[in-house]
């Protein structure tokens, strides 16, 4: 089915008020409940679940989207709702561990076991805006409810039955390239509280991986590596190489080339879950014809997946 199957342009709002997320939500909701009964019969424990959710992990996606959502004890049903608001609201982008703008919010309330729809509602949300960017543009901008419907339609985004790689991957992480200084990989790694990044070309071409690991070996003196005890080495001596260097010296001799692993876009999520258990990675990198789509985490399996 199509992702515009699941839109009703009754539930499309272009107005909507709020000075931040939880008045949006609530003003959504009640708009939803005049057109929804069973939103209207639960009003106030769908208000409660979706920004406790929202709580917990900002559900703002990047790119001007926010999708607060929540699965609901003894709702029996599964609503989607589009909303523009009339002045952006700064939200935090967890994944991107910063704040920003969004214009356009997606409602989604399910009963409990819906969370494959729910994933895969939200994944579709955000094929729109990565593959047309300048139809998502142009639905920020409509003041239509029946023009915003038409945009997603045109879309032409399929919604099936399985997740996928595609659903669960994250399309806003910015991969490192080769050039770029140990600095500047250290920071990322820090403030977006990763231990390993996706190394590409210009034209993004997966190449491999540089991680925690890499970094620390690269401050350890060459010789340390056939050495047994090192206790005679006074504190700070192995990093004088990498303190020296980090602003200069980049990632292209260090970087892992071997030993990852990989998937295509329609990898299904249970394969993705065996290859981690039992290989015991925390990273799996979607990779279709040589050019990288997105870095899949253990966290994304529990945020995307089981606690969604």
């Amino acid at each position: 089915m199509k992702l515009s199957s699941y839109l009703d342009p009754k539930l499309i709002f272009t107005d909507l008020e709020g000075r931040n997320k939880e008045e949006v939500i609530a003003d959504m909701i009640e708009r939803v409940a005049l057109h929804d009964r069973g939103v209207a019969a639960m009003k106030k424990e769908i208000e409660r679940g979706v920004i406790e959710r929202e709580r917990e992990i900002s559900t703002a996606m990047g790119m001007g989207i926010a999708m607060p959502h929540a699965r609901i004890e003894g709702f029996n049903d599964f609503v989607i709702a589009l909303g523009l608001v009339r002045e952006p609201v700064r939200c935090q982008v967890a994944a991107l561990h910063r704040d920003e703008d969004v214009k356009l919010f997606v409602l989604i309330v399910s009963e409990v076991l819906k969370n494959k729809r729910m994933l895969k509602m939200i994944s579709g949300i955000m094929k729109v805006a990565v593959k047309n960017p300048m139809v998502l543009e142009k639905i920020k901008l409509s003041k239509d409810p029946h023009e915003i419907f038409e945009l997603i339609e045109g879309a032409e985004i399929e919604i099936d039955g399985r997740i996928t790689a595609e659903d669960v991957l994250s399309p806003d992480l910015i991969p490192v390239t080769p050039q770029d200084t140990l600095e500047r990989v250290a920071r990322r790694l820090i403030v977006e509280e990763r231990s390993g990044l996706p190394v590409v070309d210009e034209g993004r071409r997966f190449l491999g991986e540089i991680t925690e690991r890499e970094l620390i070996e690269f401050g350890m003196p060459k010789y340390t590596s056939v050495m047994q005890d090192l206790s005679f080495l006074t504190v700070g001596e192995p990093f004088e190489e990498y303190l020296v260097n980090e602003r200069v010296a980049t990632i292209e001799e260090l970087y892992r080339r071997e030993d990852l692993l990989i998937v295509d876009r329609k990898a299904p999520i249970m394969e993705i879950c065996f290859l981690m258990v039992n290989k015991g990675k925390t990273r799996i990198y979607v990779v279709e014809d040589g050019r990288y789509y997105g870095m899949i985490q253990r966290s994304d399996i529990i945020k995307k997946v089981l606690h969604i």
